[in-house]
């Protein structure tokens, strides 16, 4: 049996034409007892937006800016996670710092040189975000001090891969409410860093 196909018609492709870009559907508005996928920002949904570790943090910001977020998961050329660089880090402390440590002007300031490193990043298990609820992420956010939390799932066969982030600012704005949360330092170093930001 010879199955029968046919020449589908073709135009041309209009001027100012764009493309689609993935967009998750997040509530507009949640209570602290909603499911804590509701405000989570789904990789799997959304493009990861990343930075290479080399680029300016003037190109951080400017990426922010063109694409609406307020972080950046910084990556090697593999797509392996190096850390992660917010709008918090640009404006914090931490570039004067380094301007002023290693003698370079801001232009040369890179994210590497701000970035929160992975071996600081804490990380929470999907199969423990799937019963949790909003009002869980929360108070992990403020028991951290932290504006973001990373969600990771790992599959069998497969590495742990990032599946997802949460932002108290997003949450904030999906609550209706501000979240606040203070960063903690954990250690002596960090004390005196969070003193000088």
């Amino acid at each position: 049996m010879t199955a029968s196909y046919r020449v589908l018609p073709a135009t041309p492709l209009q001027k100012g034409a764009t493309f689609v870009t993935p967009r998750q559907q997040v509530a507009e508005t949640v209570n602290m007892d909603h499911p804590a996928l509701s405000v989570m920002t789904d990789f799997a949904q959304v493009t990861a937006h990343t930075i290479l570790p080399l680029e300016s943090i003037e190109a951080a910001r400017t990426r922010m800016i063109h694409v609406g977020v307020r972080s950046l998961l910084v990556a090697d050329d593999q797509n392996r996670i190096l850390g992660i660089i917010t709008a918090f880090d640009l404006s914090s402390e931490r570039p004067m710092r380094i301007i002023q440590t290693q003698g370079i002007r801001h232009a040369d300031v890179l994210v590497k040189d701000i970035m929160t490193p992975c071996k600081q990043l804490e990380v929470i298990a999907m199969e423990d975000l799937r019963p949790a609820k909003v009002g869980d992420i929360v108070v992990t956010l403020q028991a951290q001090g932290r504006q973001h939390a990373l969600a990771v799932e790992c599959r069998t066969g497969h590495g742990p891969e990032l599946r997802g982030l949460f932002s108290a600012s997003q949450i904030g704005r999906q609550l209706g409410a501000t979240i606040q949360t203070v960063p903690v330092a954990h250690t002596f170093a960090g004390i005196g860093e969070h003193l000088n930001d």
